[in-house]
């Protein structure tokens, strides 16, 4: 189908929500219909708040970083006065691209077209040759400046919307503010990118990624490798003392779960029976006197946070950060970050990059088992007589409405709460991105007069 033809009543048929009766179905053709891409770039990524980065990648006057929102390519900078803001990297003239570089300091960008210039709060400051231009009084009227770009943050994290007609960015976080602040608050002065970045792409459905993140069925069976090499070092079978690895194994013998919140964001966790083993326990008297037993408990858990629609905090082993780029209906770039707390030790940075390195990184022993996966789905659904899937079961007859009493103890408000033995691995946490999903298509959709 063209998107144009896509309907109201088509969204409807593609996710089926009857939770309430014990049913909840996708539809194939979310991960394989073109069309249905489309919509999701029009109305998820290009009317919606969407994360384009933390303010530690730019902290400095005029330091700034290059992202997409959506299909749009930006510039995220600090102008010379240290304020943030956001702007499309096209320039005025004839549209060239004027920000070439991942990340800078500059306090210009000079097209390297026909030489227009912008400053870092994105006015133009020179067209080359304009008196001798000729240029009539309509084009002096004109604002000559980059596009700029709703713009928001939440502590550290850094937020744009090509749209304005958007809830404030508190309201579209929600109940959601409360696990960021988990990250955030690891350590006195917030988290900041270390230095490393890798970017790759999988050819398959960008959703893939956002359901893996929350996706704790797949631990074992996806990862067997890593949980066999994990058991081989703490049986002393290994040289390898640098890193200090969670021991899957030992998931029997938690809790674990999932919260949904209204706009699409969701978080699994599962309680971690050896917190002494992450980076952040080197501050383990600092960090509870800052912030309380509880919350430091929460701190120490497995958490794989998903932000709607397109960046993931993952803490099943250091703190990851995934930020998601849809590329097609078949294609999605991942760009990878560790995380650290500013100014830990140097033992507790060696043990989140050695952790990071081992799991999470392109290198890893997780990442690449996660994108197989997500090809071999794709693969599979190109069986075009086949429409639905059977994986939105589990769960079902755990999950209940609100808070649940592991939510109260950090005070967040979840839509829903699944929580009990690790073995449960929650399927009801992936219902939330689907009902933000299809509400941002069907409103687009109305709001654009289409039934």
């Amino acid at each position: 189908m063209k998107p144009n033809e896509l309907t109201a009543p088509d969204i409807d048929r593609l996710v089926v929500d009857l939770a309430d009766q014990g049913e909840f179905h996708v539809h194939r053709d979310v991960f394989r219909d073109p069309a249905v891409f489309e919509l999701e770039m029009k109305y998820i990524f290009e009317r919606n708040w969407v994360f384009v980065g933390l303010d530690s990648q730019a902290p400095n006057p005029n330091d700034y970083f290059t992202t997409w929102v959506g299909r749009q390519p930006i510039i995220v900078a600090r102008d010379k006065h240290g304020k943030l803001g956001a702007f499309i990297n096209s320039c005025a003239h004839k549209g060239a691209r004027i920000a070439h570089h991942r990340d800078g300091n500059a306090k210009q960008w000079v097209c390297s077209y026909h030489g227009w210039a912008y400053d870092t709060a994105g006015a133009c400051i020179y067209i080359k040759d304009q008196d001798a231009g000729c240029y009539a009084e309509p084009f002096n009227k004109l604002d000559h400046g980059l596009k700029k770009v709703k713009f928001g943050q939440y502590r550290g994290f850094l937020f744009a919307s090509l749209s304005d007609d958007v809830p404030p960015l508190d309201e579209h976080l929600g109940g959601a503010k409360e696990l960021l602040d988990l990250v955030w608050d690891q350590g006195p002065d917030g988290i900041e990118a270390i230095p490393g970045v890798s970017s790759y792409t999988y050819n398959a459905n960008w959703k893939m990624q956002v359901e893996n993140c929350i996706d704790a069925y797949h631990l074992t069976s996806c990862h067997p490798s890593f949980m066999n090499i994990v058991s081989r070092r703490k049986a002393g079978e290994s040289d390898n003392k640098q890193v200090k690895s969670i021991d899957f194994n030992l998931m029997s013998q938690v809790k674990g779960g999932g919260y949904t919140f209204p706009r699409g964001h969701a978080v699994g966790f599962f309680d971690n029976p050896v917190p002494q083993e992450r980076g952040l326990y080197q501050h383990h008297d600092e960090l509870v006197a800052r912030v309380g037993e509880q919350k430091a408990r929460w701190m120490y858990a497995g958490r794989n946070l998903t932000i709607y629609p397109n960046v993931q905090f993952a803490e099943n082993a250091s703190l990851q950060m995934r930020v998601i780029r849809p590329l097609s209906v078949d294609k999605t770039e991942m760009t990878i970050y560790c995380l650290g707390a500013k100014g830990e030790s140097d033992a507790a940075r060696e043990i989140r990059v050695r952790q990071y390195e081992d799991f999470f990184n392109t290198s890893g022993m997780a990442t690449p088992d996660d994108t197989i996966a997500y090809e071999d789905c794709q693969v599979g659904f190109k069986a075009s007589v086949l429409t639905q899937m059977q994986g939105y079961g589990r769960g079902m007859t755990n999950v209940v409405a609100g808070a649940d009493e592991r939510a109260t103890e950090v005070g967040f408000t979840p839509a829903t709460s699944s929580t009990g033995p690790f073995a449960m691995q929650d399927e009801t946490v992936m219902f939330g991105g689907y009902r933000a999903w299809k509400k941002f298509i069907k409103d687009g959709l109305a709001a654009d007069g289409v039934a």
